[in-house]
């Protein structure tokens, strides 16, 4: 998948996301805490509390979402296709699962959990592998339950910026939401809500208001997708 040696990259990862958007003022850390913000959010408003939720994070990488995530759900799950950055992910997250996953598959049964999410994965997946990796979120999510994506917004000048500045870059096929929406549709899961997020470097109440209010529009750094599996 790509030309990076996830392994070897993981214990400079943060540090290459940090350079690529120092330019923002902010760390790798307030992006990241942004959409762990986001999904709570979402799971919360579509399953109830958080606390009785069984999640997965697909293509968990080193675990840095799960760092802003652990503990709120009744159980966190993390996989990768990578044995060396699960290692990295479980030393830094002792209270999260993690489980070594097929590139072709997920390591769990149908339906195993309520929610399903992947952080900026699709785009390093290799555009004909797409849809079985959709089809496997779905999968595993029980019905009635949730599956959510996080993605770069291709038409944020900024964004491209930090793609092109990371070296995970290289492997980076960006979608835009049209796409990514339509293949939510074919492989599985009826998308139900979507919005563009980080649009302000602030998480201020009153600037997230805004934030949301403009959601519809294609403006921030990054978007989001929220479905039921079909």
């Amino acid at each position: 998948m790509g030309h990076t040696d996830y392994d070897q990259y993981r214990d400079r990862y943060s540090d290459d996301l940090d350079r690529a958007v120092s330019f923002a003022g902010a760390s790798h850390e307030f992006f990241t805490r942004a959409k762990a913000d986001e999904l709570l959010r979402l799971a919360q408003l579509q399953l109830g509390d958080p606390e009785g939720i069984a999640a997965l994070d697909v293509g968990c990488g080193i675990g840095l979402t799960d760092r802003h995530l652990a503990g709120r759900f009744r159980s966190l799950t993390g996989t990768d296709v990578s044995p060396g950055v699960l290692e990295t992910a479980a030393r830094d997250n002792p209270g999260v699962r993690y489980v070594l996953a097929e590139r072709d598959r997920l390591p769990f049964e149908g339906g195993a959990f309520d929610l399903a999410f992947a952080v900026c994965v699709v785009q390093v997946v290799p555009p004909a592998d797409r849809p079985r990796f959709i089809a496997e979120l779905a999968r595993v999510v029980r019905p009635g339950g949730l599956v959510v994506i996080f993605e770069h917004n291709p038409y944020n000048p900024l964004t491209r910026l930090v793609v092109r500045r990371c070296e995970l870059g290289e492997d980076a096929r960006m979608l835009g939401i049209a796409e990514a929406e339509r293949l939510l549709r074919e492989n599985g899961i009826k998308p139900i809500d979507r919005g563009f997020i980080l649009l302000f470097p602030t998480r201020r109440s009153r600037v997230l208001a805004v934030e949301h209010a403009l959601g519809r529009l294609p403006l921030g750094a990054q978007y989001y997708l929220a479905g039921h599996p079909a």
